[in-house]
């Protein structure tokens, strides 16, 4: 009987216990913070504080103030390496090739890198411009900027777009001229001036033209950024200017054989000076070339660099650079980009 009853006391004991230790949590429960509603999905944004009008407007004009101090200091840089690669062509490539062939020739050798400045600009701005950027096929450009129709003062974004395009149509306009120029001195002293006329127009239209499109043209076959199916890294022209006049010239020396006389007839140079003089001229490669950088900072410094091919300089890193689109990041002269890489 008291084992039972002591039993029963504990059971009554423990009940108590748990009753109290509920009431316990209840009182806890009750007296906590409720948990903070999530506002709906579909509830609106909180209102941004407006700006006045006044700071609005001085944002405004400062942002075009800088676009438009970009702009005009790119241009001038466009403007310059234009200047600096026409130098290549007239005097440098025409006192170059006049120097070495024979007196009777000095002044026919000199017409031909001067008739096809000329000529040429004529063609590009007739249909050669909007064959090579325009877009099109892989191969070839489309019609759509035919005697230069809607190549005004507004950017083209895909090649550059911080100057006007024409800026950019005549720079790219002096590359076609010197690329039938270096072809010249192949078939100097042999080739009839209307004929050589005729061979380089037609070569301009066959040869230059699509392959200027096949590698800077939007949507070209190597076209390194803007889609290309084999993409190909062409800084100043190595592909579209070096190696079309190089093969061409070879093709032309074969195809024409020995020059009449040759060796028994003395076939000097006129003036290895005056070849020396059109050499320094053509130095102006080294700044020209750097036009792509579009800016004339550190993307035309890294161009530079990387067109002259200096190993050397410490600053120079191979395969980093892109042909268009420079940054601060991808400009080897940057310490941060040196220590990342």
């Amino acid at each position: 009987m008291n084992l039972l009853a002591g039993r029963t006391r504990i059971f009554a004991t423990l009940l108590l216990s748990l009753s109290l230790a509920l009431l316990f949590a209840n009182v806890m429960l009750a007296q906590a913070p409720a948990p903070a509603t999530p506002p709906p999905a579909d509830a609106p944004a909180a209102a941004a504080p407006a700006i006045p009008a006044a700071i609005a407007e001085k944002l405004d004009a400062l942002e075009k103030a800088t676009k438009n101090a970009q702009m005009s200091g790119d241009n001038s840089w466009m403007l310059t390496s234009s200047a600096l690669v026409l130098m290549m062509t007239g005097p440098g490539l025409a006192l170059f090739y006049g120097g070495l062939v024979r007196k009777k020739n000095v002044l026919g050798t000199m017409m031909h890198s001067f008739i096809l400045m000329a000529t040429v600009s004529v063609l590009w701005a007739v249909v050669g411009y909007s064959l090579c950027f325009a877009e099109g096929s892989p191969f070839i450009g489309d019609f759509r900027y035919v005697f230069l129709k809607g190549v005004g003062a507004e950017p083209n974004a895909d090649y550059a777009g911080t100057i006007p395009q024409q800026t950019w149509m005549i720079y790219q306009l002096m590359f076609a001229i010197i690329t039938p120029a270096l072809i010249s001195g192949a078939f100097a002293e042999r080739m009839k001036f209307k004929a050589m006329l005729l061979f380089m127009t037609l070569w301009s239209l066959v040869v230059y033209f699509p392959m200027a499109h096949m590698v800077w043209g939007k949507g070209g076959f190597l076209q390194g950024t803007l889609g290309g199916v084999v993409p190909a890294w062409d800084f100043a022209g190595g592909t579209v200017v070096h190696i079309t006049s190089g093969v061409s010239a070879l093709v032309c020396a074969l195809y024409m054989g020995k020059r009449n006389g040759y060796p028994n007839e003395s076939m000097r140079p006129h003036s290895v000076v005056l070849s020396v003089i059109g050499a320094v001229f053509a130095a102006a490669a080294i700044g020209g070339p750097a036009g792509p950088g579009v800016a004339g900072g550190h993307g035309a410094l890294a161009c530079r660099c990387r067109t002259i091919d200096c190993q050397t300089c410490p600053r120079y890193r191979p395969g980093t650079l892109p042909r268009q689109g420079w940054t601060w990041s991808t400009c080897s002269s940057d310490p941060k980009a040196r220590s990342a890489s």
